[in-house]
């Protein structure tokens, strides 16, 4: 009688994080399927479009470390809860948004609010749940959250587009968020841990990365000599030399610089924000594909992508018993191989390329090397780190991923966007349009390909009894 009773009082706060990273993680995706209703009703420019997707993965990705030591000094219950406050509140300006402007500013105040929310998510598990079994479920339950939010992000968002439109990609989340917020009151508060909040490193760091960002999306518009693009280049490398400064002298880093010295974990970093532009960045081509030049409604199209979940699921489900015989090194570069692979057969679409034949296979294969690499490159980051380490450690690495795709997105629709230029008039705009998107997608193929060699500094034995350690402290000391 006791168990169950202790069975049915972890049923809420589990329920409650899993959901909440499934929120995140589904509000990647998401608005991927409403991108070409969005763009019509609101008139948006090809090259601006990927600032929708951009400006919530940049912003949850630059302030992911900020948000784990704001929970680390207030409270991480506390910070959670602050967190869903504001990721709903953007939630309802983005539905309500009705320019490009406030569509984006939303979207970078959604990601403000999954910065507090995920880590902290993270370290609560560790407190809310005594019992080493149940800890262990919410662990896993947790990390399945990330594939099936993907999945559930690209049905959903067919449904709800092609239903009651664009709009409801995002006040979906509303009645989401208050339901999580009100069954956060059901975690257990973690250990506050003195300390200061480095704002200053967080403003620099993150307008750094803003300005890389914009940078390139100008480069894709303009070319290389825009002098906007030159100029925001130039403030984003000196915004990133001050932050590298500022974190070199802080007593109390958001990243401390001494993890680079590790040759494996730097590599684990570059290949995770070289894997990272694959996903997101195809989500973003080939859906505008399907729609576009196939005509695939939002529905079909988001139906369309259930070979990636397939993917996910196989890839991340065979990565821990794969780790258990062979070198993280080996799996990450095979993943790597796998994510370059689909890209390229990406690449040669065609107007009338065939779904079974072509498009389905290189989703598949896109999503197993994906999720076979996250896994490989989670256990490299936290190998060999010290226990008060382990959780920035971590942390950079989902930092890495968000910043990856953030790029990744800016780079492939620059690319599209030049290539595919102005169609002459009376001509059909669809020949134009693959010509761009193949070479978007060329391009991440040669990224992804880049990761393979990233890999190749892994460390070269398989450890997966010392990660463990170390991923049990991370989820302990999640962001210090």
């Amino acid at each position: 009688m006791t168990e169950k009773t202790g069975q049915r009082r972890d049923l809420i706060p589990l329920l409650v994080i899993a959901t909440a990273q499934l929120m995140l993680v589904l509000d990647d995706s998401i608005v991927n399927i409403a991108l070409p209703s969005i763009q019509q009703e609101l008139g948006i420019d090809a090259v601006h479009l990927p600032w929708i997707v951009n400006a919530y993965i940049l912003a949850f990705g630059a302030l992911l470390l900020l948000g784990g030591r704001i929970g680390d000094l207030y409270g991480r219950r506390r910070a959670l809860q602050a967190g869903l406050v504001i990721f709903v509140l953007a939630s309802l300006v983005g539905g309500l948004g009705l320019n490009s402007g406030a569509l984006i500013g939303a979207r970078a105040v959604q990601g403000l609010g999954a910065a507090l929310v995920a880590p902290n998510a993270l370290a609560l598990i560790a407190t809310t749940f005594a019992e080493r079994k149940t800890r262990d479920a919410a662990l896993g339950l947790y990390g399945a959250m990330s594939g099936l939010g993907i999945v559930i992000g690209l049905l959903l968002g067919g449904v709800l587009t092609g239903t009651l439109g664009w709009r409801w990609v995002f006040f979906i989340n509303i009645p989401i968020g208050i339901l999580v917020l009100l069954g956060s009151r059901t975690l257990v508060e973690a250990e506050r841990h003195p300390g200061s909040l480095d704002v200053r490193g967080a403003v620099l760091g993150t307008s750094g990365m803003v300005a890389l960002v914009y940078a390139i999306t100008r480069f894709g518009e303009d070319g290389f000599t825009d002098p906007i693009g030159l100029g925001l280049l130039g403030a984003a490398l000196v915004l990133l030399a001050a932050f590298i400064a500022t974190q070199a002298r802080s007593s109390t880093p958001l990243v401390p610089l001494s993890l680079f010295r590790d040759r494996g974990r730097a590599g684990a970093y570059a290949s995770m924000l070289l894997l990272a532009v694959g996903p997101m960045g195809t989500f973003y081509v080939i859906t505008l594909y399907l729609q576009q030049v196939q005509h695939y409604s939002p529905l079909q199209t988001g139906a369309g992508w259930l070979p990636f979940a397939a993917g996910i699921i196989v890839g991340a489900g065979a990565a821990p018993k794969l780790l258990n015989k062979v070198a993280p090194r080996v799996i990450a570069a095979g993943g790597a191989v796998l994510s370059a692979a689909a890209a390229f057969w990406f690449s040669f679409i065609q107007v009338d390329t065939s779904y079974w034949l072509h498009l389905a296979p290189a989703m598949f294969f896109l999503a197993l090397g994906f999720g076979l690499g996250v896994i490989a490159l989670t256990q490299a980051a936290v190998y060999n780190t010290a226990s008060h380490e382990a959780g920035i450690a971590s942390a950079l690495l989902n930092s890495a991923q968000q910043i990856g795709v953030a790029l990744g997105l800016a780079v492939l629709a620059g690319i599209a966007a030049t290539v595919t230029g102005t169609p002459e008039p009376g001509a059909t705009a669809a020949p134009q349009l693959v010509i761009g998107y193949g070479s978007a997608l060329t391009v991440a193929g040669m990224l992804a390909a880049a990761g393979i060699l990233a890999a190749t500094t892994l460390p070269s034995k398989a450890t997966a009894q010392a990660d463990h350690k170390s991923a049990v402290a991370a989820i302990h000391e999640p962001s210090h």
